[in-house]
């Protein structure tokens, strides 16, 4: 098929024009939906390309049964999980991943590995992958190459299914869309949606009625590509929201929730034990995530407690270490070097009984030693609390952590998080949780009720091993 041709059928499929003729249409498609922690467009910061479009055509000869397409930063980590499932069950196969938000660093461990192939377009755009929270953030993406990036992208997985390939989305619409589009069979696991965000009160938002009126949180048009025939299965967070989507036809299963999966208890060092512990979670996406660490630690300095507090900050490549500690040695900290080290970091922070300390890539080792977490963060948030660990967050302007998400999320989890309106106030309800053991455990079962349990990824595995 030529170049125009293709064009002109990834503009009718975003436009939700002339599908088929002597068909009619499906509901419109709206590429700017937003859901609870991903989103539909291409995520990162200032508009870089890491790699050339590629040729559909100059795919190498990479031989896989199955595309992985996903679209945000904590679909790349249940995607991971699901793969890492599939691997220990069939280490023999190889597979492919194309990650339409961001770099997809989450999967560069599986890569060096070589049993994973990340494929097609990266690039970091303007708005951060938040461009349909904004109207100006929108006309920059599209400015910086938004549609282009999204038609090779689309040219891709349509390419994989027409060499046989089967694909597996993980996500929202996006990702569905694009394998429902391939003309191939696709597998579906719809991570960020759960009617535990409209049915638990209160609710008075105009999409809780419109949620209600559907008796799912999912849209039309998505659960029509859930019921195509080439859809071999859909998997979702929980069995409130597959009851909603089996109203509609969608033969929906919850099958654990893989964002659990990889996270264990860990024992708490002997060091820390004479410390109130807290985790500091800031969120990944620049320049709002060092924002957000700030705005946390004023919370903390406003914090009128007496014992000795350890707070840890596990981050990922963003924001930087450097940008962090510059920010501390601002607020008048000093660095000190462990003489004992349990935390795999060289150094931690000290002013008067406020000890920090910043570690890369260390939140799974570090989540279990914590009482309570303060987090303006997504999936970190959930699994967090899917431990059983309550936690605050301090909403700002966005594009991410917005007061919206913050409040959809706390929903999500039952209060397990509880968004504060103000600094004072955060710092208010962290000294009666820190005094208040028992609505610390309240709360924590909350979490661990909402989020389920581990076990998810090999579930979806054997799924997707039936499909293939």
């Amino acid at each position: 098929m030529r170049k125009r041709d293709l064009i002109i059928e990834f503009l009718q499929l975003i436009t939700g024009i002339g599908l088929k003729k002597g068909k009619k249409a499906a509901p419109r498609f709206e590429l700017g939906i937003k859901d609870l922690q991903s989103s539909a467009l291409p995520l990162g910061h200032a508009a870089v390309r890491d790699s050339l479009f590629p040729s559909a055509d100059r795919i190498s000869d990479w031989t896989s049964p199955l595309l992985v397409v996903s679209n945000g930063h904590g679909e790349d980590l249940i995607a991971l999980r699901v793969l890492e499932a599939l691997h220990a069950l069939k280490p023999d196969i190889c597979f492919e991943v194309i990650p339409l938000v961001g770099e997809g660093k989450a999967f560069d461990q599986a890569i060096a590995s070589g049993w994973l192939r990340r494929i097609g377009p990266l690039a970091r755009l303007p708005s951060g992958g938040f461009s349909n929270q904004s109207f100006v953030g929108l006309c920059a993406d599209i400015a910086s190459g938004l549609i282009g990036l999204s038609f090779n992208q689309w040219k891709i997985v349509r390419h994989a299914a027409v060499t046989g390939r089967k694909i597996l989305a993980v996500g929202d619409f996006l990702p569905l869309l694009f394998a429902w589009s391939s003309g191939g069979c696709y597998g579906f696991i719809g991570t960020p949606k759960s009617d535990y965000t409209w049915r638990s009160g209160p609710g008075k938002a105009f999409s809780d009625y419109y949620h209600s009126l559907k008796g799912t949180e999912w849209d039309p048009w998505e659960w029509h590509l859930m019921r195509s025939s080439r859809c071999e299965f859909v998997a979702v967070r929980d069995r409130l929201t597959a009851r909603g989507l089996k109203r509609h036809g969608v033969i929906a299963l919850a099958l654990g929730n893989p964002m659990m999966d990889g996270l264990k208890a860990e024992p708490i060092p002997t060091s820390l034990k004479n410390f109130r512990r807290l985790l500091l979670l800031c969120g990944s996406r620049v320049p709002e995530a060092l924002t957000n660490f700030k705005r946390l630690l004023d919370s903390l300095e406003l914090l009128n407690f007496q014992y000795p507090l350890a707070i840890l900050v596990p981050i990922g490549s963003n924001p930087s270490l450097k940008e962090l500690q510059s920010e501390l040695l601002l607020r008048g900290y000093s660095q000190r070097t462990f003489s004992e080290n349990p935390f795999c970091v060289d150094h931690y922070w000290e002013k008067g009984e406020a000890f920090i300390i910043i570690g890369v890539g260390q939140f799974s080792r570090w989540a279990s030693w914590v009482e309570i977490g303060i987090a303006n963060a997504g999936t970190a948030t959930e699994q967090l609390v899917g431990l059983g660990i309550p936690a605050l967050s301090l909403p700002g302007k966005g594009p991410q952590f917005t007061k919206g998400f913050a409040i959809r999320q706390s929903r999500l989890l039952g209060g397990a998080v509880t968004p504060c309106r103000s600094k004072e106030i955060l710092a208010e309800k962290l000294s009666f949780l820190l005094v208040n053991s028992q609505v610390c455990k309240f709360l924590g079962k909350m979490g661990l009720r909402r989020m389920g349990l581990s076990g998810g990824s090999s579930a979806v595995a054997a799924k997707v091993l039936k499909m293939l």
